[in-house]
C-alpha cells in the first residue's frame, strides 16, 4: 500500500478518507488532495494553492525537500531494499501476518482519527534523515552540543524557531571544518556593529521608496502605571516596518504639549515630505498631540489605531448582559480543562490537537476567540464528556466535573454561544485584516459596512435585535475610529468602487475630496486631480483593459494603481501612498519589560549609547523576521475568506530579552564615571 509506506504520514493526520483530507502536525492546517499536497506544505513550496507551512521544523522540511527532489529511478533501485526492511520488521513484529503484508490502522497519539500505519519502521517527527552511520554519529553529537549550550545558557527552546537560526547553521556548515566561531571580544564589538550597519543600509533603502509610497509613524506607548512611561516609534510602509527609537516620557506622558513636539521631531527626522501619516492610541492626551500635528502640517493625517478601537467594539459587545454570561460560562469551560492535565490531553484527543484557547491575544478578543473554538467543537466536546473514556476516568465523579458536563449540554448556553459567536465574528475578521503591518488602508471602511450588514442579516433584518450591536459599532467607528484617509482610501480601492453593487454616497464622494485638497500641495496638482477623477470613475483607458478588470481584484490596490494607473499620474500617485499604508500600530508586540530595563538605573553615556544601539539592531531584526513570515502581503484583501482561526500577529513572540549587561563592564573607566 503506497500509503502507508510514505515517510510525509509522520508528520500529518488523515482525517478524512473520502475526501483525501490531511492535517499537518505542526500548524494544523488542513489540506484535501492527500498526502502528495502535504509534501509541498512540508517542503515550503508553493505548488497548486497549497501554504507553505511556517512551523515545520528545518530538519523535517529538508527531509521532505528530499524525497520530492529525488528522482524515481533512484528510488526504484532502493525499493527491494526497503521491501526487505518492511519484511523482515513485519515477520518480527506481527504474530498473526501470512503471506504479504497487512498494515494496521494505528492511533497517531493526538486524536481519534487514524491513519495508516507505516509499513518501515520512521524516526519521529523532527529526526534527522537517515544517513550512513559515521555521518549520523556526527550529526547526533552536533545536535547534544547544541542542545547543551541552549540548556548551558538559559537560552529558550524557542529560539530555534527563529528565521536566522537555520541561516546560521547553514552558513557554518558551508565553511567545513576549521571553522573558529567568533569570540567574546568580537561579537561585542566590530561583528555586532556590522549587523547593525547591514540594518541601517536597509533604512536608506527604504527611505528612497517612501519618497513614493509615503509611510506611517507608529507610536506605541507603555507605562508601568507608576513612575515609568515609555514610547517607541517605528515606521511602516508597503514593504515591512523599521524600529526608529525608544524614548522615555516618564514624568510627561500626560503632557499634550510635550507630546505633541516630541511627534514633530520624530515626523521631521523621518521627513515631512514622506510621511502621509501617524497612527496613535486614543488617549486624550495623544488625540490632541494628533491632531495639532494635522493642524500645523496641512498634508498630514493623524489616525487612531484601528486595531485598538475594534478591541473597544468587542469590549463594549462583552459588556452586554447576555454575551457577558455566555462568555464567562466558557471561560469556567475552559479553565476547568486547562487547570487538569489528564483532562486537557483527553480534550485534544477527541478535539484532534485543537485548542480552545488563544492565551496571546487581546483579552477582550481571546474571549470571543475561545468561545468560537467551543462552538467549532461542540460535538467532540459532548462526545468526550459522554464517551465511557471519561465516564470511568477519576474527574468524571467529582462535582465541578457534573458542572461542567451540565453546562456542555445545557439549551440555553449553546444557543447565546453561536449567537455572541455570529455577532462577533464579523468585527474579528476586521482586526484579524488590521492586525498586522500589511497595507489594509483600502479594506477598513467598506469592512465595517460589511460587518454591520452581516450583523443585520443574521439577525434577518430585526431593528430591534441588530440596532443595540449597531449602535456600539457606530459610537466607536464615529467618535474615535472614523477618518478621511480611511474614506479615501475606499473610493481609490477598484475592488471596491467598481464592484456592480456598490453605490458612492456622499460621504465618500467628500471625503476623498478633502484628502485630495490635503494631498495636492500645488495648484497645477489640483487641476491634474480634477481632470484624472473622471477617468478613474468611468474606467477608461488603460483603467479599463482587460488586464486591469481582472487586477481589480487579483491585485492590492496599491499594485494596481502602480500597474494600470499611469495615464493619470498625479491621482495615481495620491493613491498610492495612501494605500501602501496600515491602519494599527496594535500588532507589535514589544518586549516591554526588556525596553524598560534600559532606562531603570542610572547609565553613563557610553552605556546608554551601546544599549540603544543594541535595542535598534534587535529589533529591527524581530521587525524583519515578521515581515519574512508574512504571505499575504503581495495578496487583496477578500473579506469573506479572512480566516480567524490561522496564527495573528500578536501571537508571534514579541523579541527576546536582550543580553545581559555585562559586556559593558570593560569600558573605559573615564567615560564610566559620568553619571547621566
Amino acid at each position: 500500500m503506497v500509503r502507508g509506506r510514505d515517510a510525509c504520514w509522520e508528520h500529518c493526520v488523515l482525517v478524512d478518507a473520502t475526501r483525501q483530507k490531511v492535517r499537518c502536525n505542526y500548524c494544523q492546517r488542513e489540506f484535501s488532495g492527500g498526502v502528495y499536497r502535504m509534501k509541498f506544505h512540508l517542503a515550503q513550496i508553493k505548488n497548486k494553492d497549497v501554504v507553505p507551512c511556517t512551523e515545520v521544523p528545518a530538519d523535517v522540511r529538508d527531509h521532505i525537500l528530499n524525497i520530492l527532489s529525488t528522482p524515481k529511478k533512484q528510488k526504484t533501485r532502493k525499493k527491494q531494499k526497503v521491501d526487505q526492511v518492511a519484511a523482515a520488521n513485519d515477520q518480527q513484529n506481527s504474530s498473526s501476518a501470512s503471506g504479504g503484508f497487512h498494515p494496521n490502522n494505528v492511533s497517531n497519539g493526538r486524536n481519534d482519527s487514524v491513519c495508516p500505519s507505516l509499513l518501515i519502521p520512521h524516526p519521529p517527527a523532527g529526526a534527522q534523515p537517515l544517513r550512513d552511520d559515521p555521518q549520523k554519529q556526527k550529526w547526533d553529537d552536533a545536535d547534544k552540543k547544541i542542545t547543551v549550550f541552549f540548556l548551558h545558557n538559559s537560552i529558550p527552546f524557542s529560539a530555534a524557531k527563529s528565521m536566522y537560526y537555520q541561516q546560521m547553521m547553514d552558513a557554518v556548515a558551508q565553511c567545513g571544518e576549521g571553522y573558529k566561531a567568533p569570540g567574546y571580544e568580537r561579537l561585542r564589538s566590530s561583528l555586532w556593529r556590522k549587523v547593525k550597519g547591514d540594518i541601517q543600509d536597509h533604512y536608506k533603502k527604504y527611505r528612497d521608496e517612501w519618497k513614493e509610497t509615503g509611510c506611517t509613524i507608529l507610536c506605541d506607548r507603555w507605562s508601568d502605571g507608576r513612575t515609568r512611561s515609555l514610547v517607541v516609534f517605528s515606521i511602516a510602509c508597503s514593504k515591512r516596518t523599521l524600529f526608529l527609537k525608544l524614548v522615555d516620557v516618564s514624568g510627561h506622558e500626560d503632557d499634550a504639549t510635550y507630546l505633541f513636539e516630541l511627534m514633530e521631531s520624530v515626523v521631521l527626522e523621518v521627513g515631512l515630505e514622506n510621511v502621509v501619516q501617524v497612527i496613535t492610541n486614543t488617549a486624550a492626551n495623544y488625540v490632541y498631540a494628533g491632531r495639532h500635528l494635522m493642524a500645523k502640517y496641512s498634508s498630514l493625517f493623524w489616525s487612531p489605531c484601528a486595531a485598538y478601537c475594534i478591541d473597544m467594539m468587542l469590549e463594549d459587545i462583552g459588556r452586554q448582559d447576555w454575551v457577558g454570561t455566555v462568555l464567562e460560562e466558557a471561560k469556567t469551560i475552559t479553565q476547568y480543562i486547562y487547570s487538569h492535565e489528564g483532562i486537557l490531553n483527553m480534550m485534544r484527543k477527541f478535539t484532534g490537537g485543537r485548542e480552545l484557547i488563544r492565551p496571546r491575544i487581546n483579552r477582550f478578543v481571546a474571549n470571543f476567540l475561545s468561545l468560537r473554538s467551543i462552538v467549532v467543537q461542540e460535538d467532540n466536546l459532548k462526545n468526550m464528556f459522554s464517551h465511557t473514556e471519561w465516564s470511568s476516568s477519576i474527574y468524571s465523579r467529582r462535582p465541578d466535573a457534573q458542572a461542567i458536563k451540565s453546562l456542555l449540554f445545557l439549551d440555553r448556553f449553546w444557543k447565546y454561544a453561536h449567537e455572541a459567536v455570529s455577532v462577533s465574528e464579523p468585527l474579528i475578521k476586521i482586526l484579524r485584516m488590521v492586525d498586522g503591518d500589511m497595507p489594509a488602508m483600502g479594506y477598513i471602511y467598506e469592512g465595517i459596512e460589511r460587518a454591520k450588514a452581516v450583523i443585520k442579516s443574521y439577525y434577518k433584518a430585526i431593528e430591534e435585535k441588530y440596532k443595540p450591536i449597531w449602535d456600539i459599532i457606530d459610537k466607536r467607528w464615529n467618535m474615535q475610529l472614523h477618518s478621511l484617509l480611511h474614506v479615501a482610501a475606499a473610493f481609490l480601492n477598484p475592488s471596491i468602487l467598481y464592484c456592480p453593487n456598490f453605490k458612492i454616497d456622499f460621504r465618500m464622494r467628500n471625503g476623498f475630496q478633502e484628502v485630495m485638497l490635503k494631498m495636492a500641495t500645488t495648484d497645477k496638482d489640483k487641476i491634474e486631480i480634477t481632470k484624472e477623477h473622471p477617468i478613474y470613475i468611468n474606467a477608461q483607458g488603460a483603467l479599463g483593459t482587460d488586464f486591469a478588470i481582472l487586477g481589480r481584484t487579483l491585485n492590492t490596490p496599491g499594485d494596481w494603481w502602480a500597474g494600470y494607473g499611469y495615464e493619470i499620474p498625479t491621482l495615481q500617485k495620491a493613491a498610492i501612498r495612501i494605500l501602501s499604508q496600515p491602519c494599527s500600530s496594535h500588532w507589535c508586540n514589544w518586549n516591554w519589560s526588556t525596553l524598560e530595563s534600559i532606562h531603570n538605573k542610572k547609565r553613563n553615556s557610553m552605556e546608554l549609547e551601546k544599549l540603544t544601539d543594541l535595542v535598534f539592531v534587535q529589533c529591527n531584526l524581530w521587525l524583519q523576521s515578521i515581515s519574512q513570515r508574512r504571505e499575504a502581503k503581495c495578496r487583496p484583501i477578500i473579506y469573506d475568506e479572512i480566516d480567524v482561526s490561522g496564527e495573528w500577529f500578536t501571537e508571534m513572540e514579541s523579541s527576546g530579552p536582550l543580553l545581559d549587561d555585562s559586556w559593558l563592564d570593560d569600558l573605559p573607566l573615564q567615560r564610566k564615571s559620568l553619571e547621566l
